[in-house]
């Protein structure tokens, strides 16, 4: 494997600047394949220009986009969405990743609108393009499900508040971005100095977020070279990951025999939950229930007010979340009712209890579907639309439960032990 060609906007590292050639890329060869890495920003006219201008060039027998399967079909079927099975979704612990995601989202979209183009626009054009030529279409980065949840797993437990607090700051903020900062995120130095930055603060979120789809990418493009039996290969990726993986590269040009499936394979592994923090929830229950126990072995006056205590603690916070959501009044009851029942059984949640009532009393429509992606780039959208709200009440309803349950805990044990 061997680095033979680049062209960016810095001037360290594998991938050099040349004087007239704005876009960031470059070319390196590995079994005979010569692949061509295009940097793009995701929200730029210019680099969808360049892309289609590089996919009609006929020098390439294949094109590879920064995107996974169900970002794909996200951007060829935008439709899909109306399809999704909500509670389905919700039941199957998917719930939040699917708010991580439209929130993710979320920003870009808004710059987006503030510009005029089409969110993700350039792979957009890739494809349309390719499609034309009848060129197949290479994907080759992680699924973003995967992505996430390592990301989650990476990070201690109370760090994981500020991922949530960073991913609703994207929902809220209103900060204008001109299109020359957009184009100057393209050449890949203000991009990559914050990418440097969210490396020394949060290298646990960083590794997983970047540098791990860095590996991956260039992976399974040796996958694709040394398997697919093209021979030039066009890659189209955010600026942000293209000094990472030139670097991938440079360290790998006297290996040609790079475990290729191996990594992918590695890099698309979900760490296990270890057994004491699946434990902790079961832990829990076992000190709440012991406590019940405890207080009506003193009398029954002891037990039942600790019964009110969990009740009334635990469902009221419930409750207060779904009030947040501005959910249902039936929902908010049930929440209320549902909250000290499912916490003393932790396969059951209290939020998909409530999500179940909530889409039952206002059921989704189709335009709700329609316009989920739209109505959660502002935050009215988010309580506006059937859908999102819905989400909302499955996640809050489970906050409040899940405090409710450490602080209703904690007061019967302080009971038990001062008694």
């Amino acid at each position: 494997m061997q680095l033979i060609d680049s062209v960016a906007a810095g001037d360290e590292g594998p991938v050099r600047a040349e004087s007239g050639t704005p876009e960031p890329m470059f070319t390196f060869e590995h079994g005979g394949v010569s692949i061509t890495v295009l940097g793009t920003a995701h929200v730029s006219e210019a680099s969808v220009s360049k892309v289609r201008e590089m996919v009609a060039s006929g020098e390439f027998d294949a094109v590879a986009l920064e995107l996974c399967p169900n970002r794909y079909q996200s951007l060829v079927d935008p439709d899909a969405v109306g399809r999704l099975d909500l509670l389905q979704v919700i039941r199957q612990g998917k719930g939040a990743m699917v708010m991580a995601s439209l929130a993710l989202g979320a920003f870009q979209q808004r710059i987006a609108a503030q510009l005029g183009v089409e969110p993700g626009g350039e792979m957009r054009a890739a494809i349309d393009s390719a499609t034309e030529l009848g060129l197949p279409v290479l994907l080759i980065d992680r699924d973003i499900g995967i992505t996430l949840k390592r990301i989650y797993r990476n990070i201690p437990f109370l760090r994981r508040f500020r991922v949530l607090s960073g991913l609703l700051n994207s929902v809220l903020s209103r900060r204008s971005v001109s299109e020359a900062e957009i184009e100057q995120l393209k050449q890949g130095d203000v991009l990559e100095s914050t990418f440097n930055q969210f490396a020394e603060t949060a290298p646990d979120i960083y590794t997983p977020l970047v540098e791990e789809r860095d590996r991956y990418m260039v992976a399974r493009l040796l996958a694709e070279a040394d398997a697919s039996g093209h021979s030039r290969i066009l890659v189209v990726v955010g600026a942000g990951h293209l000094t990472g993986m030139a670097r991938i590269v440079e360290q790998q040009r006297d290996n040609d025999q790079v475990d290729a499936a191996g990594v992918v394979a590695e890099l698309d592994l979900v760490p296990p939950t270890s057994r004491a923090v699946k434990s902790i929830p079961w832990l829990i229950v076992a000190i709440i229930l012991a406590g019940f126990a405890y207080g009506f072995s003193q009398s029954s006056e002891v037990g039942w007010q600790m019964v009110q205590q969990w009740v009334v603690i635990n469902g009221g916070l419930a409750a207060l979340g779904a009030l947040f959501a501005l959910a249902h009044p039936v929902t908010v009851i049930s929440a209320f009712a549902a909250a000290p029942l499912t916490s003393l059984n932790p396969a059951i949640g209290a939020g998909v209890v409530c999500a179940a009532v909530e889409s039952w009393f206002r059921k989704p429509q189709m335009g709700d579907f329609a316009t989920l992606r739209s109505d959660t780039s502002k935050i009215k959208g988010w309580w506006g639309n059937r859908v999102a709200r819905t989400l909302l009440v499955f996640l809050f309803t489970g906050m409040g439960s899940a405090v409710g349950t450490y602080i209703a805990g904690y007061k019967i044990f302080e009971s038990a032990t001062m008694s």
